[in-house]
């Protein structure tokens, strides 16, 4: 059978041009990659009974609900979205946008974004008012700590207290019975406490910062005039009954210090003036710290291409602190740089739904997909500033390059450059050197994108993030040796960042786990490894029903041969036909290619038989289900028969029964017929594989004739009309089935019986 062709097409075929391909509402551009169907194309989803009608037979009866609802929710009419939907997009698009923008750093008009030992990168900037020149930070920090160090602190002697304490400890003394001294003794412990008093006891973290060489000497002051004085005399309470117990030799002595319970009498009495000695310091650290000198009122500060020194980075941020300070209370210092910081990221992510819109739309109409692309973005976004934020060179330790990375593998190429030059415009907004900055990471996730077509080993990743390196490398060599002339100012630690970007880049296929479990995507890493044949499920196909596998194997050959030809998925398509039949793992007996001899079949009428056939899709989806594999391969499964009927059950039951108007709903499949190219080209290959094994004869005309036959007659009965397969990819299906069916049932040479030789003939040979 032919293809049924409409006058203009046949005029193309005769005037030797290729027909137009075939346009659908969400049609990929061919130069997308074969990684980009892996997100299935947004059509209109008919129901089975719509399905079914169009092939003319009358609906099958439905599912249950829990295996009714396996179509996308994301094929329905693109040209217009429910207003939940447009709710739901425009409360993401200010959550993000007002989260990027709360945590964005604030600047103001006269606030500029500058690092030392670079260039200034704005336009000439002169003094608006006079502008103090103070000392550089670490200048600052090193008179500090050396005013600090050698600082003396004031200190006061406390009379009264001295004089209070010897006096209690005279009276303690003179009235503590049973001490064997004499009153000279007596009057000599005392003439030695007064002695110590007068040189001074200090407390006892002064007295360590003294016996440590810190605190050679301290200030008092006496009318208004500072005097100072060598503390090597100072003992602390400690120290002075040490000293006590020494000096005294007289055993009866020891017992009278012991007995009065002197170390507890003893205090300080040189006591530290912390008021004083804090106003002191600080007078001194203002006077040490004071401007060295003036920049005039329209003098010149720096200009566009100055290297900024460190004395220009400390006139900078004086000038910056000043015009906070007079600006203070005006709108313009306040709300303008918000404002613009706002329209900002409203215009890159306006740009972004933009894209997605326009070029993009089956992505904008499902919302797990923009809410997979800003959540991402906006994560990364924040993960940036914090990283800027906590170090100078935050931005470079960024691995940038994961978002375009998880992007790719889960949807496209091209959406993933349009996300990373987004991004990359983002962040570009809190470094001082913006075309830099977008130069390096554009590069760098163009090698990205460009070395990941197809991940399905983690050691791609490895050999990518050292690409990412090379490329980070190279581009800010490039960038020194433009601005510098050498490379003798570059920063080693830069590379170093570079590196730790490249290693935090191979953390990306943690989150492509993550991303499948969160959002529910299926990434061609997990679609290699379900197509493992030693993955339970498969194993258990092979066990139970070993005909089934077999022809699965060559559906999944068969049909990947083509997606290659046609641009269709092709790690999806294998994967999918290896799974699309499993459900016959609970009836194997009950389909041929499981049959040794026995058909049970034969017990059961037609419609009992066409109900077990049947439901192998409905228990397929059970299976699936159990062991979660992925929607998308679920597809495959209720979708490889569409609505179509068990063509062979219901004309036996015609046949048998002439009279009877028969209903073809217990024949039928529940649908729904296929919605991708991937789909579409399982059912062709699903068919054209079984009909080819009950072939009398395997010639290229019966094999060709065989493809038209059971394809052109699923296009007549509407089973790809949901699709966006194009009758150029049809045609080339055809052609690789073709190719591939004479190579599987090719015919070999017989190879000769060896003739015994004549009697005569052997015994010449004898002799």
């Amino acid at each position: 059978m032919r293809l049924p062709e409409s006058a203009p097409r046949i005029a193309q075929r005769r005037s030797g041009r290729s027909p137009p391909l075939q346009r659908y509402p969400c049609h990929r551009d061919p130069a997308d990659s074969a990684a980009d169907s892996l997100a299935p194309c947004r059509q209109p989803s008919p129901t089975a009974p719509q399905i079914s009608q169009r092939a003319g037979v009358h609906p099958a009866p439905p599912l249950d609900h829990h295996y009714l609802d396996r179509s996308p929710k994301h094929f329905r009419d693109m040209n217009k979205l429910p207003s939940r939907q447009l709710t739901f997009r425009a409360l993401l698009f200010v959550i993000v946008v007002s989260v990027s923008v709360y945590f964005l750093p604030r600047t103001s008009e006269n606030h500029y974004v500058f690092e030392e030992g670079r260039p200034w990168s704005y336009a000439l900037l002169t003094a608006p008012f006079d502008i103090p020149i103070h000392l550089d930070s670490l200048s600052a920090a090193r008179i500090r700590d050396s005013l600090q160090t050698h600082f003396e602190p004031v200190f006061t002697r406390d009379i009264t207290a001295e004089k209070t304490i010897v006096s209690d400890y005279t009276t303690r003394l003179n009235s503590t019975t049973g001490l064997d001294i004499t009153p000279s003794q007596r009057n000599q412990i005392i003439r030695e406490i007064r002695n110590i008093y007068e040189n001074g006891i200090v407390d006892r973290d002064t007295y360590s910062k003294i016996a440590s060489g810190r605190l050679p000497s301290v200030r008092f002051i006496h009318d208004n005039v500072a005097i100072s004085m060598p503390t090597s005399a100072y003992l602390s309470a400690f120290r002075a009954y040490e000293h006590l117990d020494s000096i005294f030799r007289d055993k009866g002595m020891h017992q009278a210090l012991s007995a009065t319970h002197l170390s507890e009498i003893l205090q300080p009495n040189i006591l530290i003036d912390t008021v004083t000695t804090r106003r002191l310091l600080e007078e001194a650290l203002q006077k040490a710290m004071a401007p060295v000198g003036i920049i005039q009122q329209g003098e010149r500060i720096i200009d566009k291409g100055d290297i900024v020194t460190t004395r220009l980075a400390t006139v900078l941020k004086t000038y910056e602190e000043i015009a906070d300070e007079r600006g203070k209370g005006t709108i313009s210092q306040h709300y303008y740089p918000l404002a613009g910081q706002i329209l900002y990221m409203v215009i890159l992510f306006g740009a972004l739904y933009g894209y997605l819109c326009i070029f993009r739309r089956d992505y904008f109409d499902d919302d797990r997909t923009v809410l997979f692309i800003m959540t991402i973005m906006g994560l990364f976004t924040l993960f940036a500033f914090a990283m800027q934020a906590a170090f100078r060179t935050g931005l470079y330790i960024t691995p940038f390059t994961i978002v375009p990375i998880l992007i790719l593998v889960f949807l496209d190429s091209r959406t993933a450059y349009f996300c990373h030059l987004i991004q990359v415009l983002i962040c570009a907004i809190i470094t001082s050197f913006a075309l830099e900055f977008v130069f390096i990471q554009f590069i760098a996730g163009v090698v990205a994108i460009d070395s990941l077509k197809d991940l399905s080993r983690r050691s791609q990743l490895i050999r990518t993030a050292a690409l990412i390196f090379i490329a980070y490398a190279a581009c800010y060599a490039a960038v020194e040796i433009m601005q510098s002339g050498s490379l003798s100012k570059t920063e080693g630690r830069i590379f170093g960042c570079f590196a730790i970007n490249a290693i935090l880049i191979s953390f990306s296929y943690v989150l492509m786990f993550l991303v499948e479990r969160v959002f529910g995507f299926t990434s061609r890493v997990t679609l290699v490894e379900l197509s493992d044949i030693n993955n339970p499920l498969l194993r258990e196909l092979s066990e139970e029903c070993p005909g089934t596998f077999n022809h699965s194997m060559a559906v999944s050959n068969l049909a990947s041969a083509a997606a290659g030809r046609i641009g269709a998925n092709v790690q999806l398509v294998r994967t999918g036909a290896l799974y699309h039949d499993i459900g016959k793992i609970k009836n194997p007996a009950f389909y041929t290619e499981n049959q040794h001899g026995v058909n049970p079949h034969d017990a059961l009428d037609q419609i009992q038989s066409a109900r077990i056939v049947t439901g192998h899709v409905r228990e397929g989806l059970a299976l699936a289900e159990k062991a979660k594999l992925p929607q998308m391969i679920r597809r495959f499964i209720s979708e490889h028969h569409g609505a179509g009927m068990a063509r062979y059950f219901y004309t036996t039951y015609c046949n048998a029964h002439p009279d009877e108007n028969v209903d073809p709903a217990p024949f039928s499949y529940p649908g729904p017929n296929p919605q991708s190219k991937e789909t579409s080209l399982l059912m062709m290959a699903d068919a054209v594989e079984a009909a080819s094994r009950s072939m009398p004869e395997h010639s290229p005309e019966a094999i060709s004739a065989l493809i038209n036959k059971i394809i052109d007659s699923q296009i007549a009965e509407g089973l790809h009309n949901e699709s966006p397969i194009s009758f150029r990819d049809v045609s080339t299906i055809k052609e690789v089935f073709a190719q591939r069916l004479r190579t599987m049932y090719h015919s070999r040479i017989s190879y000769p019986e060896l003739k015994k030789a004549s009697s005569a003939e052997a015994d010449n040979k004898k002799l």
